[in-house]
């Protein structure tokens, strides 16, 4: 019989299923980061509803060929209007704030301000769902925050500081922390992960519905180019990253899992550079090493207890 190394708050993960759990993590972070270049590229042509709308709609079709082949398992009646708002808050809200944001912010500004969220996950994850506060996750998670405040700082062409687009940043920042951790609790209850990710993703698209319009009208004028970068969002960083996503939610602190996405902005850096021709600074090269020390601190708890 195969060992398992518990996880406060998760399923235990056996020998064989610790690295499928990491993979699973740097997949998220790896489709996660290239949705910034995503966005970049489909932003001019569609506003932040249209983007939002046709973006979970292909994730939705993908979500359920996914749950399909993976087998759909109801979750208890109880939990329905629970899941129900928590896709509208991550799959519609959060988005809608994210793009509008990034209308008026830079990306490095409206980085650091939604990169609160996985503080905020770590703060109330150990008051609300007792996962504690371990030295490794108080520790690791404010160094990748300055990696980030480091990467924002440099990476800002903005003249000055947007009030409507803070508040919009800081709204997406909100629902990232709320969702995760109503994600959390409906997991630890029992709810099917990739189950729960399809009808989320639903309630989602169902909630842009208002965007129809404008998304008829930017599929008539938007460059093929811009509408396959809006298509690649559907199914990579939404359909495949959130189901990799959940499945390390489900076996591991919802602490540990936010913390990890600290890493995004490093990979994005990298994809920036690489793609875009971007050239970073010094000090972002620095944010980035901070980031990717930060999530390495965070996860000493895996490491002893294996």
């Amino acid at each position: 019989m195969s060992k398992t190394a518990p996880v406060s708050g998760g399923l235990p993960v056996t020998k064989t299923q610790g690295p499928l759990v990491l993979v699973a993590a740097l997949v998220t972070v790896v489709l996660w980061a290239s949705a910034f270049i995503g966005i970049r590229g489909a932003g001019p042509h569609y506003d932040p509803g249209a983007l939002a709308l046709l973006r979970m709609a292909v994730g939705s079709v993908a979500l359920a060929i996914i749950a399909l082949r993976h087998g759909i398992r109801l979750p208890a009646k109880r939990h329905w209007w629970l899941i129900i708002a928590w896709g509208v808050g991550w799959f519609c809200v959060y988005n809608l704030a994210l793009n509008a944001a990034e209308r008026t912010l830079d990306a490095g500004t409206a980085a650091m301000v939604v990169n609160l969220a996985p503080l905020m996950v770590v703060i109330f994850s150990g008051l609300f769902l007792r996962e504690g506060f371990p030295k490794p996750l108080v520790i690791g998670a404010p160094i990748a925050f300055l990696g980030v405040v480091l990467i924002g700082m440099n990476s800002s062409t903005s003249a000055g500081p947007d009030i409507t687009g803070l508040l919009l940043a800081l709204l997406a920042a909100v629902m990232y922390a709320g969702c995760t951790l109503v994600q959390k609790y409906l997991l630890s209850a029992g709810t099917d992960a990739t189950t729960l990710t399809w009808f989320g993703a639903l309630a989602g698209t169902v909630a842009l519905l208002p965007w129809t319009g404008s998304l008829i009208g930017a599929l008539q004028t938007a460059p093929p180019d811009a509408t396959l970068w809006v298509v690649y969002l559907g199914i990579f960083p939404t359909a495949i990253a959130f189901t990799t996503w959940a499945y390390v939610l489900q076996r591991s602190t919802a602490g540990q899992t936010s913390a990890t996405t600290y890493v995004v902005p490093a990979v994005a850096i990298l994809m920036s550079w690489a793609i875009l021709g971007e050239v970073p600074t010094p000090l972002m090269f620095l944010g980035g090493a901070l980031c990717l020390l930060g999530v390495l601190v965070t996860r000493l708890r895996w490491g002893r207890r294996a």
